[in-house]
């Protein structure tokens, strides 16, 4: 009878969720949505490894064709909550195209994107950019070697033009803040013309990420910022060179997040819980022993219904290197975190720092106090949520208290200027002094208006 016990024992756990203790969840069943880049890997791992479901949660991952469909989705309920980018819940709360009130409890990632030109724009760079001692280019690069190609571009009479994934996207405020800090002028927004191409001297448009390489390819723009693997991809496909990586233009910035409405979580505060648990887990196995997990997560990530590129791809950037050009594989460990240097916790002063990009180039079309900053990023990044489901994996022994940092005020120390490409340290604390401080972009008072900056 003991090992028949024993069996019906082993059987039970085997049949339940294991580990976890479980929360009475209001939902159960849940749809969530994503891009196909490889940062949207917290949702597959925390699918295949079975940490959804150790939470009683039964989960559906669905692709969505591009980012407003993906954010239209969660408002109409169509999805329960989805892989964002940063900037979409914060522009949905003030208003910045539709509005709804988005949350984060969980950031994705840190870093993770790249800026790739065509070939034809790599040999007009090739020869403004300073090379090592074994002739590679020195990095990282700066746009400064961009000004000449565009001011051939004008002299053929050519617009010069690139790529980005959405107007509020990482990948936007990357690829200006990378143009500005070269000494070129991406272009403003405005109320009356949301192109952003006010006063540019690069024309920035939106192309969906998986379709960058054949965009660039086909000669529609002549470079793009984007996630991976489509910046490797443009290596292996011989059409592009990736010329820096987001990591070299902000040390460990944030990049993605879980975004869920307002109404979701207050409605189902255990399942949202339990979502974020099984979020934190996945984090935590994609960068657990140095990154040993990642060859499994590269195989995951192949498959057809997650990213869908192939394998050696994805490989070159998860597993801690990237490819500028053929040949030309560099350590990048930090190229993608997801648990580490407390990549989940959402601080305020990221969203304050997504806020400071969409001022500076007016899709926040006034100044505002830095107390709205504040006010704006505790109504959308949640951390006492993502804190509430970080302890309750530590007193399930199922995490270090010390990988969380619960004595956080939600604003993280300033990034010094020797983290930052252009040299501008940022202090989420005080937004509009660091506004200031740069040297393209709207500041104090200052609006655009008809086609020019006033004030």
């Amino acid at each position: 009878m003991k090992h028949l016990s024993a069996i019906l024992a082993a059987t039970t756990m085997l049949s339940t969720p294991a580990f976890a203790e479980m929360l009475e969840l209001e939902k159960d069943e849940l749809t969530f949505g994503f891009i196909k880049l490889t940062d949207m890997a917290p949702l597959a791992v925390a699918y295949e490894q079975g940490y959804f479901f150790d939470e009683g949660l039964f989960v559906t991952l669905e692709a969505q064709a591009n980012w407003k469909v993906l954010l239209d989705g969660v408002i109409d309920g169509t999805l329960d909550g989805a892989h964002m980018l940063a900037g979409q819940p914060l522009a949905a709360t003030i208003g910045y195209g539709t509005e709804a009130h988005i949350i984060t409890p969980f950031s994705m990632d840190l870093n993770g994107n790249g800026i790739t030109v065509s070939n034809e724009v790599w040999d007009m760079m090739r020869p403004h950019i300073p090379s090592m001692d074994d002739g590679r280019p020195q990095h990282p690069i700066s746009a400064e070697a961009l000004v000449p190609v565009i001011e051939q571009f004008n002299a053929d009479g050519k617009p010069f033009n690139m790529g980005m994934v959405f107007p509020v996207s990482t990948h936007n405020y990357e690829l200006r803040y990378w143009l500005a800090s070269g000494g070129i002028n991406p272009g403003y927004y405005s109320p009356e013309d949301v192109t952003g191409q006010i006063g540019a001297d690069v024309f920035l448009s939106v192309t969906p990420p998986p379709q960058m390489p054949a965009t660039l390819e086909a000669g529609t723009i002549n470079g793009y910022c984007v996630g991976e693997p489509w910046n490797q991809q443009a290596v292996i496909k011989g059409i592009g060179v990736p010329v820096i990586t987001d990591y070299e233009i902000w040390k460990n910035n944030p990049e993605k997040v879980f975004g869920i409405t307002a109404e979701f979580a207050e409605e189902n505060p255990n399942t949202t819980l339990a979502v974020t648990k099984a979020l934190i887990r996945a984090a935590m196995w994609l960068d657990e022993n140095e990154n040993a997990n990642r060859a499994e997560a590269v195989e995951i990530l192949s498959r057809p219904e997650y990213v869908g590129a192939d394998a050696d791809v994805i490989d070159n950037s998860m597993t801690g290197t990237f490819e500028y050009e053929p040949g030309d594989v560099r350590d990048v460990p930090d190229f993608n975190v997801f648990f580490r240097y407390y990549a989940n916790y959402p601080y305020y002063s990221d969203a304050v720092w997504y806020l400071t990009q969409m001022r500076r180039w007016g899709q926040i079309a006034e100044a505002k106090p830095d107390s709205w900053y504040d006010e704006v990023a505790k109504s959308v990044y949640k951390p006492e949520i993502y804190l509430e489901a970080a302890q309750l994996l530590v007193d399930e022994g199922l995490a270090d208290a010390a990988d969380f940092p619960f004595d956080s005020d939600g604003y993280r120390d300033a990034t010094p200027a020797e983290d930052i490409i252009d040299g501008v340290a940022f202090d989420g604390r005080t937004p509009n002094a660091y506004i200031d401080s740069l040297s393209i972009g709207l500041k104090a008072e200052q609006t655009v208006v008809g086609n020019e900056v006033q004030g």
